[in-house]
């Protein structure tokens, strides 16, 4: 049975470090108003808004799920610091840490409804910080970074350089503590590596990669999609087609004049895809792209998103690596377009490609849908062609 993982933070650096482990956790904001929860110290304090995150979460979930609240607090002097909010507090907490050490505490709260156990941890790192100039101070404040993290710095972004040493767990630093994690998880009866998986259960193998584009319509139905597609991305852009499968639609959009790159999980399929984009392909799961953050100008998915359990994790990494104003393409409802042509009505177990789905979930990663269109499948038993959506999220 598949172990539906939930981190309760919406903290880029936390889903980073869990994906850059091999999970891809489900992402569920809690809500929690950190700024009315106290307690007796720093680290107490991180625990319990690890674990006030944990509960919130849990309060609203309908299945069985394992849930993982975390918090990081600063301690300097003895005193809290979470992020400062505003400059001239980010400006005035770097003043006092400049030179000095303090103790980044994060705390962990793991709900595992099956097992109906709650875990609370603390883990703890010190870390020493470089005297900086005023001058340095003013330019990092004025990047907005420290604005938004608690403590006021990153070691992992652009605050790296202003941390001399740390005494403990790295991934602590950054939010939080894999180790401690993998330990908590143990105590609720999942291993490690359980938690690894693929985008989907569907990787073709050489038997289905050699028929694939015979039995999926050929040229003629790739064309269509092709050119539907390039209706709505931008002229002379890097375009990223994910599960490019035999590279049948790249080629298409290529000879439209679009620059092509393509991966997939599939090396069956790739064998077929680097003959058709040479140099332009490899091997990728879609949830952890080998690519640096704003790099695309479009990213496209046909036949992807409803072959998934869960499309957000895709749609997520698809925003990473969007730059602003570039574009997301999918093909949207498939299953329905098929049954329509069919003569059969909606299913109603809706799909991961569910247009309301879809638009709900890009939201959620600054991605606003403005465009569509049409194009035409390969004519069913029935004498009906079905019409499949292709819909175009923006990057905000």
């Amino acid at each position: 049975m598949s172990i539906r993982f939930v981190l309760a933070s919406k903290s880029p650096a936390r889903l980073k470090t869990l994906r850059s482990a091999g999970i891809e956790p489900e992402v569920i904001v809690s809500g929690v108003y950190e700024d009315d929860v106290t307690a007796e110290n720093p680290g107490e304090l991180a625990r319990l808004l690890a674990t006030l995150k944990a509960r919130a979460v849990v309060a609203n979930l309908s299945d069985h799920a394992t849930v993982l609240g975390c918090d990081s607090v600063l301690e300097f002097d003895g005193e809290p610091y979470g992020k400062p909010e505003t400059p001239d507090a980010a400006r005035e907490r770097w003043r006092m840490m400049r030179g000095r050490t303090g103790v980044l505490h994060t705390g962990h709260c793991l709900i595992d409804t099956s097992a109906k156990q709650e875990l609370r941890e603390l883990a703890s790192t010190t870390v020493h910080f470089a005297d900086l100039t005023d001058d340095e101070i003013d330019a990092y404040v004025a990047t907005g970074e420290p604005l938004v993290v608690a403590g006021a710095f990153t070691v992992d972004g652009l605050g790296g350089p202003f941390v001399t040493a740390i005494e403990g767990d790295y991934h602590n630093v950054v939010g939080l503590s894999l180790p401690l994690l993998r330990r908590m998880l143990a105590q609720v009866g999942i291993a490690w590596p359980e938690l690894w998986k693929t985008t989907s259960d569907y990787v073709y193998d050489e038997t289905v990669a050699s028929t694939y584009d015979d039995t999926r319509g050929g040229v003629v139905r790739a064309a269509a999609a092709a050119e539907a597609v390039d209706s709505l991305l931008p002229k002379g852009g890097r375009v990223l087609e994910l599960a490019v499968g035999t590279g049948i639609v790249g080629a298409e959009l290529v000879a439209l004049g679009n620059l092509v790159h393509g991966v997939d999980i599939s090396t069956a399929m790739l064998q077929h895809a680097r003959v058709r984009l040479p140099g332009h392909v490899a091997a990728a799961d879609a949830t952890r792209l080998p690519i640096a953050d704003r790099r695309c100008d479009a990213v496209v998915a046909v036949w992807l998103l409803h072959l998934l359990n869960n499309s957000e994790p895709v749609i997520a990494e698809v925003a990473r690596v969007l730059r602003t104003d570039g574009v997301f393409v999918t093909t949207t409802d498939k299953s329905d377009a098929s049954r329509y042509a069919d003569d059969r009505g909606p299913d109603d177990n809706r799909s991961q490609d569910a247009i309301a789905h879809l638009v709900a979930v890009a939201a959620r990663y600054g991605l606003v849908l403005d465009g569509a269109t049409t194009f035409p499948g390969p004519t069913r038993n029935t004498g009906q062609a079905p019409t499949y959506p292709l819909i175009r999220f923006r990057r905000a």
